[in-house]
Parts: C-alpha cells; structure tokens; sequence
C-alpha cells in the first residue's frame, strides 16, 4: 500500500459543488422575496421575532458545524482518538446554563445586540470595549475557517474560485435576506454537512469489511481510549479539561455570542427559544459523533501507511479531503458533496459572522451616535454593511493559508476572548455589588492574563507529554519503522524547538490546555471585577432594576412571565440602566 497522488475533482464533482452554491443563494434570494413588504430593522436582523424553535435549532448546529468541524475534528479522532466524544457532555451542560440563566435575561430585556446589556449593567464605554472585542474575534475567526478552504484544496478546487463565490453568495443572501435568509440557508447546509460525514463513513465501511472492522482497528490503534481522569490541568485532552473547560468554553460561545445569541432571541416566544437550545443540543450529539466517526474510519483505512508522515498531505488537517478523493473519486459527484459539506460549513459561519456584525455595528455604534435615522435609512445602512462585512470577512480568510490547526487554533481564539466576556456577563448578572469600575478591570485583567498564556503556547507549543498524540504507522508505505509524529501546536508551526530553546514558563503555564484558557479568563474578570468593587465602594452605588439580574423565576420555568412577547422595548431600555 505505497500512497501518492490522489484522483481531483470531475466534471460531476463540480457540478454537486455549484448546485449546493447555487442552492444556498437562491434559498436567500427567496427569503429576500418573499420579505420585500417588510423592510424594518428588526425584520432583517431578527426575522420580525417570529422564528420558531426548530429552524433555529438546526441554524445553531449549523454554525456549529462549520468547515472547521467538517475538516478539523475527523483530524483530531485520527491523530488523538476519540476523546473529543466526550464534548457531548459539554454540550448538554452548555445547553442548559445558556436556556434556564441567560435566554430569559436576555429575551426579558428585548435586546438586539447582546452587548446592550453591558451598557444596561455597567456603562457605555463597557459596552463599546464588548462589542470591539467580539468584532476582533469574529474576524480572526475567519482566518481559521479560511485555512478549511485552503484544506479542501488538495482536492483539487481552485482557492480563489472558491474564495470569491463564498463571499459572492453570502453577501447576496445576506444583504436581501436578512436573518430570515440566513437561518433557512442553514438548514440546507445542515443537510449537507451531515450527508458528506456519512458518505465518508459509508464507503469506508465497505472497504474496511463492515463498522465492526473500523471499530476494532480503533481499539487496537489505542483510539477508543475516551476517559482519561488526571486531573493534570496541563493535559491537552482529559474528562476534566473538555467536561470543565469546554463547558465553560461552549457556553461562553453560546451565552453570550452575537452570532448565536441573535438567533436565539428570534424565536417569537421564550419557550421557543430555550426549545430551540435543547433541539440543538441533540444536532450537536449528531454531529460531533458523525465527525469523530468519519476519523475513526480513516484511521482504520490508513492505519498502516499515514499520509501525512509519507509526505501525500501538507498538513493534519488535509487529511480527510486526501481521504475522500482517496476512496470516493470512483463515485462521480460523491466528493464534490463532501467538499460542498465542508464549504457550507464555512458558508454558514460567514453568513451568521455578517449579520450579526451588521446587527452589532448598528445598536453599538451607529444607532447610539445618531438618534434620529429612519427605517428606511437604517435598511439601507444593514445592506451597504452586510456588503462591507461580507467582503472583510472573506479578504481575512484570503490571508489565512499559513494556519495550521484549524480547530484547536479556533477554540483557543474564542476562549482566550470569550473567557473574559463572560466572566463580565456572569459578574453583572449575579453580583449586585459590582460597579464599572470593578467590571472593566477585571475585563482588562482577564484579556491579559489569556492572551499572556495563549500566545505563549502559540510560541512555545506544549511538549507531547502532554498533548498526547497517538502512535501512527508508515509500515505498509516500504517503511520498516512506526514513528510517533507529533503536531507541534494549537496552530501547526514548521519550526522545531529543541528543549534548550525552552523557558520555564513553557512547561507549565504555556502548557495548560487550550480547554482551560476560558475558564482562566472567566474567574479572573469575576474575582478581580469583585475585589475592585469591593474597595471602590460598589456596596454603595444606586439601585440597579432587578430586570438586569437573573431571577429566580428564570430557572426552569419556561411559561413564567409574558412567553409570548419580549417585556422591555428600546424605547424602555432607559428605565432599567442607573439613574
């Protein structure tokens, strides 16, 4: 078994590829159609409040599902088995933080831009400092899922081609449709995601001789070794450090996101929203078991001849685009599904990425500076923003083809930024006693210890001690060794540091797991918001408005309060900040 070039996209391959493109465009066009009568606002970067439970749901798996998923987590079960399971847990415990504490604070205030809140609970200048911090990830962001374009590369696909009808397709779908667009557009590509994983799964299954065959070599290949106990906070994958760290990671995506959060509060009723996070709980299940599956079978398949090591691919994350021209180029149109899987992906996470950076440029920055705009003007200014996001968000991924890991790279971004959010929203929510002084210290303190301990891991990756990469066989490619490569880092680097090059931060607190890079900024901005507080006589400030905190009530009580409309309009959003 002596690997090498593989088969690049056919006519028919192409043709499963624009139709995907062409499917998601006409989707929006159809939105933007069926819409025209109402162009307000509220309808183009909520959908009128009126959405339901179950599209939502499937949107919010979809984001989830982005071409950093589809490409970067069968990559993470291949190389470091099939711990990444275990995120399941995660999911739930994020899925229930998210509806029964900041769904109904959230959907009791009417807000539009999630950072209004912070305005609300602490001051205006918080609230700017917010909502720049979520413009710099969402952006950097689109770096990574940038690098999934440069993956699907191998198959043959032309980059820029690529590159251009992404940000084509979003920002026409974007710009006519509105949230409506983008929501429905995600429940196609939904679809297709998961259709490209079993494809994947599918085929390998019959040339391995059956799932229990793929299983086994698993087994045998150390793969299905999920519970890993040490509570070594070091370690880059345990139950601890995905149960704990990630909850807090995804919940901090989930909670406090623009992206995900004004999908949520689209759902015309409270029940439908915390409805819609359960539902979507139950896609992500779906989902990460479809992608660490489709890992696992390219394990089984390469098991004895790696590609990576045998030079067929240029990177980890390559490998499972090598892997579909690889087994299913024989199958005319099936790898072009897989790769429209990993560009809707993509194409999802750019179109939730534009409208909620239109929806925050408009109540964060715009909105306040000038009181006077009309609806028509508003409109307008959505659309020429959803054009200028669109083309800025594809221009970053254009400069993108230097990243290395994709999802570890992504998930260190979102809690190196997100820790310390939400430890804001957290502060804000439960300690009546905390000012703004107290909040934006521990704001600034949180970022700083995050960024100190993510860039230092960026620079000096953590040792395979503790990254724990599996054992990988070149034995059927005329090698007569197994090497046990190792990727370098969070962000895969050609360079080589030997341990003399090594400070001794690099071995202990560079090394802590990408996991806990959020949680860390969350207690900081808690402890240090409290302790600034506290001396600077926070006890002591005027009453707050008890809808600015999280009630009792709030907790698993779906039906409490007014389900059926939102209880706070801008108009009252005054009476609820300090006097």
């Amino acid at each position: 078994m002596v690997r090498g070039p593989v088969a690049s996209f056919s006519v028919w391959d192409y043709v499963v590829f624009v139709g995907t493109v062409l499917g998601a465009a006409g989707i929006g066009l159809f939105q933007a159609i069926r819409g025209r009568k109402n162009t307000s606002s509220d309808e183009f970067l909520l959908g009128g409040r009126q959405m339901t439970a179950v599209p939502v749901a499937m949107s919010l798996t979809a984001s989830f599902m982005s071409g950093i998923t589809v490409i970067g987590t069968p990559a993470e079960a291949y190389r470091f088995g099939a711990a990444f399971w275990i995120f399941g847990i995660s999911y739930a415990i994020m899925s229930i933080i998210t509806a029964e504490i900041f769904v109904p604070l959230f959907y009791r205030l009417g807000i539009t831009s999630t950072y209004e809140y912070l305005e609300m609970r602490f001051n205006k200048l918080i609230r700017v400092i917010g909502t720049t911090m979520y413009i710099i990830q969402t952006v950097n962001i689109h770096c990574v899922n940038g690098s999934v374009l440069v993956c699907v590369s191998v198959t043959g696909l032309n980059l820029w081609g690529v590159l251009v009808a992404t940000g084509v397709v979003c920002i026409i779908y974007c710009t006519l449709g509105g949230l409506k667009a983008v929501i429905w557009t995600d429940v196609f590509q939904m679809v297709i995601m998961l259709a490209g994983f079993v494809a994947v799964i599918a085929r390998g299954a019959v040339i391995q001789g059956g799932l229990g065959k793929i299983w086994d070599d698993c087994y045998q290949g150390g793969r299905l070794n999920l519970f890993d106990f040490d509570p070594d906070p070091l370690k880059r994958h345990t139950f601890w450090t995905i149960v704990v760290g990630g909850s807090v990671m995804w919940a901090s995506i989930y909670s406090i996101n623009q992206s995900q959060v004004q999908r949520y509060i689209s759902c015309k009723t409270l029940t439908q929203a915390k409805l819609s996070l359960y539902v979507n709980m139950i896609g992500l299940w779906v989902t990460v078991s479809l992608a660490v599956f489709s890992g696992l079978t390219m394990y089984s398949i390469y098991k004895n001849c790696d590609p990576l090591t045998n030079g067929d691919v240029g990177a980890l994350d390559q490998l499972l685009p090598y892997l579909v021209m690889d087994i299913l180029a024989a199958y005319p149109g099936v790898p072009g599904l897989f790769v429209a899987a990993a560009y809707s992906g993509t194409l999802s996470t750019v179109s939730s990425s534009i409208n909620a950076l239109v929806a925050v440029t408009v109540e964060d920055f715009i909105r306040p500076m000038y009181k006077n705009l009309t609806d028509k003007q508003v409109t307008w200014m959505n659309m020429g923003l959803s054009v200028f996001f669109g083309f800025l968000c594809i221009g970053m991924a254009a400069i993108a083809s230097l990243m290395g890991s994709i999802l570890q790279a992504a998930l260190s971004i979102f809690g190196m930024i997100s820790g310390p959010l939400l430890g804001l929203y957290l502060l804000g929510m439960f300690w009546r006693t905390a000012n703004s002084t107290g909040g934006l210290t521990g704001l600034i303190v949180g970022l700083v210890i995050t960024l100190w301990v993510g860039i230092g891991a960026q620079i000096y990756p953590p040792l395979a001690d503790k990254t724990n990469p599996l054992p990988i066989s070149v034995a059927g490619c005329n090698r007569t060794q197994d090497l046990n490569y190792t990727t370098l880092a969070p962000w895969t680097s050609a360079v080589t540091m030997t341990p003399l090059d090594r400070p001794a931060l690099a071995d202990s607190w560079y090394s802590l797991s990408y996991l806990y890079f959020c949680l860390l900024g969350t207690l900081v901005t808690v402890i240090v918001g409290l302790v600034v507080s506290a001396i600077t006589g926070g006890c002591k400030q005027e009453k707050l408005s008890s809808d600015l905190f999280v009630r009792r009530s709030d907790l698993f009580c779906a039906g409490c309060g007014k389900d059926s409309e939102f209880n706070i309009v801008e108009k009252d959003v005054e009476k609820v900040t300090k006097m």
